[in-house]
């Protein structure tokens, strides 16, 4: 059975080395690596991409904001283009976010967000394991 491993927030951040969100990159490269020898797909979902933007648009050193931004946006360019390890999965439609939007109480009382769950639903969609 293929690897199937979903990129999530805290992941993308290490990898993509962005400061003060990459306090366990080393660990994270190594089990990158590992997962790439065993030829994983890696997942990339929207709230994923959200949550890193803004991490990024909140990084204190303007300089520092706008190469991080523009790293990113390349990342995600190659994520839509194919050329990146990951592949985006694709933006729910309405349906789903109402399927979603029925366990948001539960989520929210377990300390997990919309992003949260939306990663969570991604995991356990047939989509996910199609990759």
């Amino acid at each position: 059975m293929k690897i199937v491993a979903i990129i999530d927030t805290s992941i993308l951040c290490n990898i993509l080395n962005i400061p003060h969100m990459n306090g366990e990159r080393k660990r994270v490269l190594e089990k990158w690596r590992e997962l790439l020898d065993q030829n994983a797909s890696f997942l990339l979902p929207m709230a994923t991409i959200y949550e890193t933007g803004n991490h990024i648009a909140h990084l204190r050193d303007g300089h520092q904001r706008r190469w991080w931004a523009e790293l990113f946006v390349i990342q995600v360019k190659q994520s839509i283009d194919g050329e990146a390890p990951w592949q985006l999965i694709q933006l729910p439609d309405t349906r789903e976010i109402g399927e979603w939007l029925k366990d948001f109480p539960d989520s929210a009382m377990r300390g997990a967000g919309m992003g949260d769950l939306s990663i969570i639903k991604a995991h356990s969609s047939p989509k996910c394991t199609r990759a």
